[in-house]
């Protein structure tokens, strides 16, 4: 085993890390009134990982620490847009936590949880996967319970119930499917075939509970609403968008390395489609925006899910795959930074003549919006339009059906929050209203990725063969 090899391989994580420390460090030593350097350190942490990831998509795939973590297209794919997340989470951070006493915190967890993601979606092995769930996991708990909003406590509290016993489930998950392989590498999961057929199951779904929680996917995501509403709106970001991207490219790998047997990409499959149903169903009755934009991240991993089960019976799925997280990551965000431009307005009748006193912030919202929904030229739309052929290859044209379903029920409760933008408010409202105008700025900004990812599709699913 080459020992610089490897540390050369996991390097943007191995940065995002030390950077992490660097923060600590300078955090310590750093007055609270002046917190924002360590902001800016962890930005400028995140561009040099950033640079390295890049470089990294040019080599050879490989493996790192005996083969327990991939260094391939998909973890290339998963280094640039956790990197371009954490930028965009910063930036808000910036215009909501400056001056604030945990400043310096927020943004050593915010490395912190990216690393996590990165290894949960490299892991190889399953031991190497328990590590990065708890590596992915710590912070977020850290994170919630940093806001000062009088529901962070219940919301921490919950959060971290619901991952503590998720992580024991997926802790035994592995310890069934090692006793049953004799391994906990990937590659030795094929003995799973002359295993107990009872025990197998056992073993992969225990360990599946562990990446449903980090996927905010049913049965594990009663947490996510809650941890949305209570916290800041950055962190509430992070946790609707990065801790997904990991989780469902975790999913994946699992389901390329377990025996061919239809039975995994049913059980994957069936998971998606009563996500991706409950999470619109509660949508709809949901008056709160960030409980709607809460509801709306379980959807979508939903049909996060549905693509990925499709992986083993489609060559469309993984590029498609690739597409949708990158479009997500940028719609998702960018309808969070919508909502840091006016913190105040928490319900969807706060929005009420909006268009008329911001356009700039409603149209961006809109495209976001409608992004969500899948309409082009976005490119949810694209990943959306594959996913259903690609499903429909993998010989679940039901769950296609299912994804077109859900797409346009998903509509009524994003219209619902555009037209109380566009109507007259019932009372005028008087005085200044000023927007945020750096999360103005990061809204249109990922607006604009949504329609360029959209646009230029073909370059993105050329990244993965």
């Amino acid at each position: 085993m080459d020992m610089t090899a490897d540390i050369v391989a996991v390097l943007p994580e191995g940065i995002l890390v030390i950077g992490a420390v660097a923060c600590l460090m300078l955090g310590s030593w750093t007055p609270r009134s002046r917190q924002a350097r360590v902001r800016a350190t962890a930005a400028a942490t995140t561009v040099v990982m950033l640079a390295f990831a890049v470089a990294g998509l040019v080599r050879e795939p490989t493996t790192a620490f005996s083969g327990t973590v991939a260094i391939d297209e998909l973890t290339g794919v998963l280094r640039l847009v956790v990197g371009g997340s954490l930028l965009v989470l910063l930036l808000l951070a910036g215009g909501e936590v400056r001056g604030h006493p945990r400043e310096s915190e927020l943004a050593v967890l915010l490395l912190l949880g990216g690393a996590g993601v990165l290894l949960l979606g490299a892991a190889t092995d399953t031991a190497v996967l328990v590590v990065a769930f708890l590596l992915a996991s710590i912070p977020l708990y850290g994170m919630v319970g940093l806001s000062t909003d009088p529901r962070a406590p219940e919301a921490a509290m919950k959060t971290y119930l619901i991952g503590a016993l998720c992580g024991i489930l997926m802790l035994l998950g592995a310890s069934v499917l090692y006793g049953l392989a004799g391994t906990t590498a990937y590659a030795g999961l094929d003995a799973l075939a002359s295993a107990p057929a009872a025990g197998a199951a056992a073993g992969v779904a225990l360990l599946a509970v562990g990446l449903m929680f980090k996927a905010g996917a049913v049965p594990a995501h009663f947490w996510v609403p809650d941890a949305t509403q209570g916290t800041w709106i950055t962190t509430a970001s992070f946790l609707t968008t990065v801790p997904k991207l990991g989780a469902v490219l975790a999913v994946v790998r699992l389901l390329q390395a377990l025996p061919p047997d239809r039975v995994w990409v049913l059980l994957v499959a069936a998971v998606a489609a009563v996500t991706m149903t409950v999470g619109n169903l509660a949508a709809l009755t949901q008056h709160d925006v960030r409980r709607l934009l809460a509801w709306s991240t379980i959807s979508q991993v939903g049909y996060l899910l549905a693509i990925a089960a499709a992986v083993p019976g489609s060559d469309l799925a993984l590029p498609t795959l690739v597409l949708f997280l990158a479009g997500y990551a940028a719609t998702n965000l960018g309808a969070f930074a919508v909502l840091a431009t006016d913190p105040g307005r928490t319900e969807i009748d706060d929005w009420r003549g909006v268009g008329r006193r911001r356009p700039g912030v409603v149209a961006a919202l809109a495209v976001l919006l409608l992004g969500l929904v899948g309409t082009p030229p976005t490119a949810v739309f694209v990943a959306k339009a594959l996913t259903l052929t690609a499903t429909w290859e993998a010989g679940l044209a039901w769950l296609a059906v299912l994804v077109a379903a859900n797409t346009v029920l998903s509509l009524a409760y994003y219209l619902r929050w555009l037209t109380a933008c566009l109507r007259r408010p019932d009372v005028p409202r008087t005085g200044e209203d000023r927007a945020s105008t750096q999360a103005t700025r990061v809204a249109v900004v990922c607006a604009a990725v949504a329609i360029g990812l959209g646009i230029g599709a073909a370059p993105v699913l050329g990244l993965v063969g």
